[in-house]
């Protein structure tokens, strides 16, 4: 009885904190840029994701020599090493559209001028060192906090530490580890709101889609590009589906209405 209670906690929890949000499996990865041939994590990505009506707009975080938390997938931004580099020597190359490299105050800023998408913050892991990936979750949530976004803003890492201080410094946070190498009881544990695998775990471990529902983790499946895949997963009632294709993945799914 008491294992049910707590499990039905957890599925309300989850509920409460949907419920304001768009409600389909859609999470454009890096924002919506491939169709309309826009930088990734651009602000314009970004819009183009809450155009698109997603439920959550994927982003990634660097922490740049003197401290400043920049958006941008790749450990390099236009041939400059971001751990490495200053916030203004990052400032001396743009994007193809003309955008400068986003900070993540801007970004959540921007992002924050609607209330239906998600913002699915990615902890990038340092090269540095471990340390200064715990230093970049620690400003991250301060961020988070100082913009009043956590009801917005869902973390993903690759680090299982990484999710773990998260989970320490902002206990009500949703949260999902990307590597792929837990158990779901073994994230549920370490205090992980959801699970966020590569779609190709799930066809190792398929009872791990199961495990995770009985334990009231969320099911997100990364990069999900073509329709058969789309349609596996869609079949297994995955929670979440990350994409480069989000037009795609909304006509599949509304090929199946």
């Amino acid at each position: 009885m008491k294992k049910l209670y707590t499990l039905s906690l957890a599925l309300l929890f989850t509920l409460t904190a949907y419920a304001q949000f768009n409600n389909n499996v859609v999470i454009a990865h890096r924002g919506a840029w491939k169709n309309n041939n826009l930088p990734e994590n651009s602000i314009a990505s970004l819009n183009h994701a809450v155009a698109l009506k997603c439920f959550g707009s994927e982003f990634d975080v660097h922490l740049t020599a003197d401290n400043v938390i920049v958006v941008n997938h790749d450990h390099e931004f236009y041939g400059l090493d971001i751990e490495k580099s200053t916030y203004a020597q990052l400032l001396t190359k743009q994007h193809p559209n003309r955008e400068k490299i986003p900070t993540l105050q801007a970004y959540l800023t921007e992002g924050l001028k609607q209330k239906k998408t998600k913002l699915i913050l990615e902890i990038k892991t340092s090269e540095v060192s471990p340390e200064r990936s715990l230093q970049l979750t620690q400003l991250c949530v301060d961020m988070v906090k100082k913009l009043k976004a956590e009801k917005q803003v869902e973390y993903i890492c690759f680090s299982f530490e990484v999710g773990i201080r998260l989970h320490e410094l902002a206990p009500k946070a949703m949260i999902a580890y990307l590597n792929g190498d837990k158990t779901p009881a073994e994230a549920k544990a370490a205090g992980y709101t959801g699970l966020d695998y590569h779609y190709s775990v799930y066809k190792e471990h398929p009872d791990y889609i199961t495990e995770a529902k009985k334990l009231g983790l969320t099911i997100n499946a990364w990069t999900v590009n073509d329709k058969p895949e789309m349609e596996t997963l869609l079949n297994q009632n995955v929670d979440f589906i990350t994409t480069n294709e989000p037009e795609l993945l909304f006509e599949v799914i509304g090929k199946r209405k």
